[in-house]
């Protein structure tokens, strides 16, 4: 299976005339040419596609192991100026034994939180396999010096965080100067360390399908090891036709360098049929190798209760309701 890299060969050819990647970001023109040069979107297309996909019907078995596979995927996520060391305490938790009842229902990918927290989620997840994931970078805004940023992922990363959710500078891209973006993402990474890079575009803010085939370009041309949708702070955010659009050229970007990069919806997926319609999703535009939580997460707080409700609903047969699972 192909794995992630810092950033795409050099001579890694794209499109028509073996243009290289290192041509395309060797400057702003050069960028914006290629991002411009990006096939436009079919909005009409694009968004039947994904209704459609969302009418599949999943069988019982399949049901089960869809449920399961969601769970696994799930960045459990607290990003609330109320969060206290208990909460995340209490969260972290949860992601390792999500249903007391029953222990065979699987941990969480990571638990998601402030870089303030991110030593209390690290003390509390130690040994569990469950990720430590951390917003970054001036979340959700991204309105802040770049030194300011970097300080902003140096200290999560030393409490321990595995996994950094940076934002983009939508400002910087909305206006055109792509390379700015660019040259972030690729100073974020540096950071990192071995942290794995998640890139938010914030697509509500993006307002057209091709802004964010452009922002999927580019963040995969920076080096990011996954893209994702949105901070979860505004009022779009993941929808299956963005996420299509994205699971698109992450597809696109593997058939054409080898790296395979992850998505990550985030925002508004809270019951168990809408995480099954993003799994259709992946499988019928990605693949089955995108069907794992290396490459596939979902940005939630309230999804995984919901999970676990229809979890013991299938192995019971009885719908037991929100008060038998914990808030946190």
């Amino acid at each position: 299976m192909p794995t992630t890299a810092p950033s795409p060969e050099p001579s890694a050819p794209f499109g028509q005339g073996g243009t290289s990647f290192a041509d395309a970001t060797a400057s702003d023109s050069a960028l914006r040419r290629f991002l411009h040069g990006l096939p436009g979107v079919d909005t009409v297309g694009l968004e039947a596609r994904a209704a459609s996909l969302g009418t599949r019907s999943i069988k019982t078995t399949a049901k089960a192991y869809a449920i399961d596979l969601a769970i696994s995927m799930i960045d459990l996520t607290t990003l609330e100026g109320a969060d206290t060391p208990g909460k995340v305490r209490a969260l972290a938790a949860k992601a390792v034994n999500p249903d007391p009842t029953d222990r065979t229902a699987p941990r969480t990918a990571a638990v998601c939180v402030y870089p303030d927290m991110a030593a209390t989620a690290a003390a509390a997840l130690a040994g569990s396999g469950v990720k430590v994931a951390s917003v970054a970078t001036a979340f959700p805004a991204g309105r802040a010096a770049l030194d300011v940023k970097l300080a902003d992922v140096r200290d999560a990363v030393a409490a321990g965080a595995d996994e950094i959710d940076m934002v983009i500078d939508r400002g910087a891209f909305l206006s055109g100067r792509y390379l700015k973006v660019h040259e972030e993402i690729v100073a974020v990474k540096a950071e990192c360390g071995s942290a794995r890079l998640k890139v938010i575009f914030e697509t509500g803010e993006l307002s057209t399908y091709d802004n964010i085939r452009r922002a999927s370009w580019l963040g995969m041309l920076a080096g990011a090891d996954f893209i994702k949708t949105s901070t979860g702070k505004v009022g779009t955010n993941a929808t299956p036709a963005n996420t299509l659009l994205m699971l698109e050229a992450v597809r696109d970007f593997r058939e054409q360098t080898g790296v395979q990069i992850g998505v990550k919806p985030a925002g508004g997926i809270r019951t168990s049929k809408d995480a099954i319609k993003f799994l259709v999703l992946v499988n019928e535009t990605a693949g089955e190798d995108w069907l794992d939580n290396h490459w596939f997460r979902f940005g939630a707080s309230s999804l995984l209760n919901d999970l676990l409700m229809q979890r013991q609903k299938l192995s019971t047969g009885r719908y037991s309701g929100p008060d038998y699972v914990t808030v946190d």
